[in-house]
């Protein structure tokens, strides 16, 4: 009988001998390899409470866009209302009303998006309100007290603008020259 001789073992006999690293994971990792996954993991879940302390902590004050959003629809009732003292006016009365509303939804929407209003349209629990009613001034402004309003909330956007970064700022600053024109343009 001839018997060969390969340099393969045979089924259930190890490749070589142990300790060589060619021992693998069901992963395909060694030994080494894997308990450098082990530990590094082990460390991750170590320093996950400090990762977690270092969260943004969650809005407990007012949004400071929510005072130029109430400017905003203060100023658009305004301009609604002094259609009945300039009846001449109504288009560029009527055109700074629709701005003006234009940016209290432009801030609001902003405000929403920094406290995380959820895809329903729920909100966190700690928010900025809006307001539930638009502001109706006692009498109908002059066109002078109109365009000395609208004089006053291009200065406060753009002081609040210089504080601001990123979308906020170019917001903030875009409300302010409209309220430019307004107040230099269309009521002059």
């Amino acid at each position: 009988m001839t018997q060969s001789v390969t340099d393969r073992p045979g089924p259930g006999c190890p490749r070589g001998p142990a300790g060589t690293g060619d021992d693998r994971t069901p992963l395909g990792l060694n030994r080494r390899a894997a308990l450098r996954v082990a530990g590094g993991g082990a460390v991750g879940l170590l320093a996950l409470p400090t990762l977690i302390s270092c969260a943004e902590d969650p809005i407990t004050e007012p949004d400071v866009l929510a005072a130029q959003e109430f400017s905003a629809r203060t100023d658009a009732a305004a301009a609604r209302a002094a259609i009945t003292i300039d009846p001449a006016r109504t288009t560029a009365l009527t055109t700074v009303a629709a701005e003006r509303t234009a940016h209290a939804d432009a801030l609001r929407a902003e405000i929403d998006r920094a406290i995380g209003v959820y895809g329903d349209g729920t909100t966190p629990a700690v928010q900025t309100p809006a307001p539930t009613t638009t502001p109706a001034p006692a009498e109908p402004p002059s066109i002078d007290g109109l365009r000395a309003q609208l004089t006053s909330s291009q200065r406060a956007a753009a002081d609040l603008a210089v504080g601001q970064s990123g979308y906020r700022a170019g917001l903030l600053a875009s409300i302010s020259a409209a309220c430019a024109v307004q107040a230099g343009v269309l009521l002059a």
